[in-house]
């Protein structure tokens, strides 16, 4: 077991030279090396991933108060202030190997320090699971310079790959029309006046640096939590790509049709995904996943089916060693919040819960979202953020935003979203080719429908802009999404929907 510590501006060959020299003083093959030991939210780091691909080992992470309680021959002052821990390398090493023996002690280059424990009784003993400890993080391949971020095959949903880059906000600005959109699902009238307001009290604030305490701490009332398992982020894709760098998994399951960014995150990350497709079959209930998923991503309500799961059954998805990513981007669109796992703590494993202010509060530009989960993989996802990551006026929304008026104004707005939805629901049921699978619950609405890509089309004639579905996994050329806009924009689009069908409810266009 290798220990390792480190700065952010460790370079990669230092971190691999260092370790092949300690191991030979060790008179130790690199072959002997199970894993690799380091404070958590290291484990991203490029000189950790390519020390870990080069040894053909894995990464285990630690969090700083479970390394200041272990003992170790070389304490560091320095060290323990600026992480927490006397000694990284030590006792990252001797955490991931209880018992072991300490053959190397301490030893450091440059911006890096390394130590060797060996296992006790060799690799097959060296521990797999704890409460305290993540599992291994699978190493990158080696950089290849003609594919900068070469990503690992996935199961494709069809004969051609869907676009996983490809969001809502495209099929509005694609050609500079003026377009009534109906393809991004954000609230319209948003930000209200005294939002605005609030935002922009804080310019004559900006000459500082954010603070986010109050916000974390606003945002963690909000939910019924503690602010050490509240982490704020720029926007929830943010708390994705975290996600996918940080959490330790050998087995990936993302649950589709769904947003797709968190698998492009976990595609860039290097990781291998496995693809659990669910049924229009059944109104995309959700079904069984892989057991062997040690990191499980869903959405609730999903997008863009728009069905929402009861909570008890995403909440049944968790386990001892798995991590559970529920994105609760649009729970806020769901009158009373009634399947939201926010404020659910003392689930098995590690479950994470993420949220936007866009949707309801017409933040796209602004970038604020926040993960809730457990402390400890809090701090490793806070530790793998940029300095600063939330601006002032990104803070000062979410602190607004998570006021009893504000949520007041939340629940109120998302009642009134459901009887739009029905408005919108009952005009899509006047048309016989158009089908609407399951129960949808959020400020959009998925519908399939023949040559929906043409009919798409015809829609932007008619100055209306939709959101196509075959970039999404499990769908494809025959489906569409539908924002739940209010009645009188409902109703011209369902005209222009009749005009486009070939001017009669059902009939194909010629």
């Amino acid at each position: 077991m290798v220990g390792v510590g480190l700065r952010r501006s460790t370079a990669p060959a230092e971190v691999l030279g260092l370790i092949r020299r300690t191991l030979a003083e060790a008179g130790l093959p690199r072959t002997s090396v199970v894993r690799l030991a380091t404070l958590a939210g290291k484990a991203a780091h490029p000189a950790v991933r390519r020390a870990a691909a080069r040894l053909g080992a894995d990464v285990d992470e630690h969090p700083a108060e479970v390394l200041a309680g272990i003992a170790v021959p070389t304490p560091s002052a320095a060290v323990a202030e600026a992480v927490g821990s006397v000694s990284v390398a030590e006792a990252a090493a001797l955490a991931s190997a209880p018992g072991g023996e300490l053959v190397v002690p301490k030893r450091k280059s440059g911006a890096a320090t390394v130590a060797v424990v060996r296992v006790p009784g060799g690799p097959a003993d060296a521990p797999t699971s704890g409460p305290a400890r993540p599992r291994p993080l699978p190493a990158d391949p080696e950089p290849d310079p003609a594919h900068p971020r070469r990503r690992p095959p996935v199961t494709p949903a069809s004969p051609t790959e869907p676009d996983l880059r490809h969001h809502g906000d495209a099929e509005v600005r694609a050609d500079g029309s003026n377009l009534v959109d109906l393809a991004v699902n954000v609230r319209t009238g948003t930000p209200p006046q005294w939002l605005r307001d609030r935002l922009a009290a804080t310019l004559g604030d900006l000459a500082a640096y954010p603070d986010g305490t109050v916000a974390r701490a606003a945002v963690a009332a909000r939910h019924g939590r503690p602010a050490t398992e509240v982490l704020l982020t720029a926007g929830a894709a943010e708390a994705f790509v975290l996600l996918a760098r940080v959490v330790a998994a050998r087995r990936v399951a993302v649950v589709h049709p769904q947003f797709t960014e968190p698998e492009a995150a976990l595609r860039d990350a290097g990781r291998e995904v496995h693809r659990v497709l669910l049924s229009p079959s059944d109104g995309f209930r959700l079904g069984a996943v892989p057991d062997e998923a040690d990191l499980v991503v869903l959405g609730n309500p999903t997008n863009p089916t728009s069905v929402l799961h009861p909570a008890a059954a995403v909440a049944a998805l968790a386990r001892p060693g798995r991590t559970l990513v529920v994105d609760e981007a649009f729970m806020d669109t769901v009158p009373g919040e009634t399947e939201s796992l926010a404020a659910v703590r003392g689930l098995p494993g590690q479950v994470v819960v993420l949220r936007s202010l866009t949707k309801t509060w017409g933040l796209a530009g602004l970038r604020i979202g926040y993960a809730l989960g457990p402390a400890p993989l809090i701090a490793a996802l806070g530790a793998a953020q940029p300095l600063w990551p939330v601006s002032t006026p990104a803070l000062a929304a979410a602190e607004a935003c998570s006021t009893p008026a504000a949520l007041a104004e939340a629940e109120a707005a998302a009642r009134l979203l459901a009887e739009h939805r029905d408005h919108l629901l009952k005009g899509l049921a006047a048309f016989p080719s158009v089908r609407v699978h399951g129960e949808p619950a959020a400020s959009f609405v998925l519908i399939e429908l023949p040559d929906a890509a043409a009919v798409r089309t015809r829609l932007r004639e008619h100055g209306f802009a939709v959101r196509r579905g075959d970039t999404f996994p499990g769908l494809g050329g025959d489906w569409l999404r539908i924002a739940v806009r209010d009645e009188a924009t409902t109703d011209r689009f369902l005209t222009a929907l009749d005009t486009v069908l070939g001017g009669a409810p059902g009939t194909p266009a010629s």
